[in-house]
């Protein structure tokens, strides 16, 4: 079963603007780079192909950890309309703690003050009963900070 979460947030620049910054995903998911308690201490770290994450069917590797356990994960970006929408999805087998396979993506939309940003996740639980388990109690939490994260950070380059 999937879940999802996401939030909506309104920026002071213009779809165009915001788009140029959350395609450049290494600043998207900076949140990722830095320790944090959420990720139990440990970090993320990416590595590109010669897309950058900024076309169709470029992958975006991440790696490192939490809670002490070893992550990685490939994502590939699925579709990207300049500037109104960016998808991209796990791709393989992921190593994760407490999501499996997900999708994520942005929305824009133009309002009179600026842009109206939606980030959301769509999620399944780890397959084996721990991951499960962490999963039901974890996740929820995981999915709103990441996507929250996403949204206030590219808020506050406007601010």
């Amino acid at each position: 079963m999937k879940r999802a979460f996401e939030t909506v947030i309104d920026v002071a620049t213009s779809p165009q603007q915001l788009f140029a910054r959350l395609d450049e995903h290494a600043r998207l998911a900076a949140h990722m780079q830095r320790r944090s308690a959420m990720m139990g201490g440990g970090r993320m770290t990416y590595e590109f192909d010669e897309g950058r994450g900024q076309a169709v069917g470029s992958h975006i590797r991440m790696g490192g950890s939490a809670f002490g356990l070893s992550l990685a994960v490939d994502e590939v970006v699925t579709e990207r309309d300049p500037p109104r929408r960016k998808v991209w999805r796990t791709a393989g087998e992921t190593r994760l703690m407490i999501l499996d396979a997900y999708e994520m993506g942005f929305d824009l939309v133009a309002t009179p003050t600026g842009s109206r940003l939606r980030v959301w996740i769509t999620y399944e639980l780890p397959k084996g009963l721990a991951g499960r388990l962490l999963g039901l109690v974890l996740a929820p939490a995981y999915a709103r900070w990441c996507v929250g994260r996403m949204a206030r950070d590219a808020a506050e380059q406007w601010g």
